[in-house]
């Protein structure tokens, strides 16, 4: 025969029992450890200000001649008949002479050439009458320039040119006509090999001096 017991007792059992069980789940979450604390603030890889994309650089433009573009009628913005003030004016640069020539035939140059025959305009009784040229650079109307051979000259100017003997070398005179009724005309002069050392374009009778002025 079982004996019952008191319920009191039942009752104390019951609560330690639940007691116990609290305490084991306290013990199980403390168990767990907590995430480490950082010791400094996170790494940032991109910069704390607005960075502008970067660029191709710009190309520098070439630096254009800008001051020869040569014509029956003149240079440039330069016409014959014009007086030496009024070439200034409209020259892009400084243009340079020689005062010691006199004021009835006289030459300008551009400034910084190695020397003023490199290119130069030649005004007679104050008016722009000429404009020569002995740098390579520098291209003729129609197309000629120095260096050329005298047989490429005459087929690039077929019909109009005329021969003569240079004054003092082996070489030629080459005269060109003009076109359409254009009262200027362009002389090459042309070395013992008939190679073109110089032209110049111009007005009767200077575009036919030999000696500057003269």
């Amino acid at each position: 025969m079982r004996h019952a017991l008191p319920i009191a007792v039942l009752l104390t059992l019951s609560l330690a029992a639940c007691s116990g069980d609290r305490a084991g789940s306290s013990d199980t979450v403390a168990d767990v450890a907590a995430p480490p604390a950082m010791d400094s603030a996170p790494i940032v890889d991109q910069p704390s200000v607005d960075i502008p994309p970067a660029t191709a650089p710009t190309p520098v433009p070439p630096v254009a001649d800008g001051t020869f573009d040569a014509r029956m009628d003149g240079v440039a913005e330069a016409r014959f008949g014009m007086t030496a003030d009024e070439v200034r004016a409209v020259w892009d640069g400084e243009l340079e002479g020689n005062p010691a020539e006199g004021e009835e035939c006289f030459h300008l140059s551009p400034a910084g050439q190695s020397t003023p025959a490199q290119f130069a305009l030649m005004f007679g009784d104050g008016r722009l009458v000429r404009y020569s040229a002995e740098s390579p650079d520098r291209v003729a109307p129609g197309g000629g320039r120095r260096g050329m051979a005298a047989d490429d000259i005459r087929a690039m100017y077929d019909g109009r040119v005329e021969a003569s003997p240079h004054k003092y070398t082996e070489g030629q005179y080459l005269r060109v006509t003009g076109q359409d009724g254009s009262p200027a005309v362009i002389v090459f002069e042309t070395d013992a090999d008939g190679a073109v050392t110089e032209w110049r374009v111009g007005l009767a009778p200077y575009v036919d001096y030999v000696e500057g002025c003269a």
